[in-house]
């Protein structure tokens, strides 16, 4: 009787969470069924069409599967743009994974200003929003400054760790995924805010006492690393692939999007636009599918 009122208890616990969840998602649901479900169907129907713009409005006309079929066979721009971005997306959110555990790992550390430095690495998501990249972008005196400080460096710290990687006798095609991941490790940084939290909030949610059975029987930390941090923040892995693969999906600095954006508003071809779009979201989400499957295979259920 006892372990079925312990199971019962543990069913109203996460039953409960569910519902605190559920409500918590509410005004997304609330808004994306309210002014978000009509504009993307919509959307769907005019990539199958050829839209027609004159003063009375809009008249999509069905023509098919052209406009996809042009964006893959006819089009000299957008099957080398989406392969680009496919491989950024992949690179970038490796590269945002592994710092961002490395930076909440340290930042979980017993340390005085430990909350000053937290402080410091989320600022990088403050600094990154739609706002302020908007200010920093149309800002000339900002633009001059960073073009001379990158103008006038004398320490180029991209080309002196891949002088180091070349010696070391890696392949051509490594040599050129690690430079161009050196290169943006700004973009990746400042990218890394939220994933920060996330997994130091993991990290805060481990019993001690694992750490200190651990220690007894001799493990050393790269032991306990692998055995108990990295496998107990495993399902945390799930939530910032997502997170990440979504947020560099809208970057405004995306080829895709930007061609995406010239398409609508330049060439007037709603149309191609959307087939267009429609194929990017679609490799989004088979991306985010893969890397889900991928990862649940190595994650281990919740240590409560």
């Amino acid at each position: 009787m006892s372990g079925a009122r312990a199971r019962g208890r543990h069913l109203n616990v996460r039953t409960h969470r569910a519902i605190y969840g559920y409500l918590f998602i509410l005004p997304f649901i609330v808004g994306f069924l309210a002014f978000l479900v009509w504009p993307l169907f919509h959307s769907l129907w005019m990539s199958f069409c050829q839209v027609d713009i004159d003063a009375a409005g809009f008249h999509p006309n069905f023509i098919g599967i052209a406009n996809y079929s042009k964006a893959f066979t006819v089009d000299p721009e957008f099957n080398k743009l989406m392969s680009d971005e496919i491989f950024r997306i992949v690179t970038h959110t490796i590269a945002i994974l592994v710092i961002s555990l490395m930076i909440a790992i340290i930042l979980n550390q017993e340390f005085k200003g430990r909350a000053f430095v937290r402080a410091i690495f989320f600022l990088p998501v403050i600094l990154s929003s739609g706002v302020l990249v908007g200010l920093e972008t149309n800002n000339s005196l900002m633009q001059s400054i960073q073009s001379a400080i990158q103008d006038n460096a004398s320490f180029q710290l991209s080309d002196s760790v891949m002088n180091i990687l070349r010696l070391s006798g890696l392949g051509t095609g490594i040599l050129d995924v690690v430079g161009q991941v050196i290169s943006e490790v700004q973009d990746i940084v400042m990218a890394s805010g939220l994933q920060i939290i996330v997994f130091l909030t993991g990290l805060q949610g481990i019993p001690g006492s694992l750490y200190e059975a651990a220690d007894m029987e001799g493990c050393t930390r790269w032991e306990s690393f692998w055995k108990i941090t990295f496998p107990l923040i495993s399902p945390l892995l799930i939530v910032n692939i997502i997170y990440s693969v979504i947020d560099f999906f809208m970057k405004t600095d995306n080829e895709v999007m930007t061609k995406i954006n010239e398409t609508m508003v330049i060439n007037m071809d709603y149309g191609f636009a959307s087939a267009m779009a429609w194929i990017y979201f679609a490799v989004v989400i088979v991306i985010i599918g893969i890397a889900s499957l991928i990862v649940s295979k190595g994650v281990v259920g919740s240590y409560e």
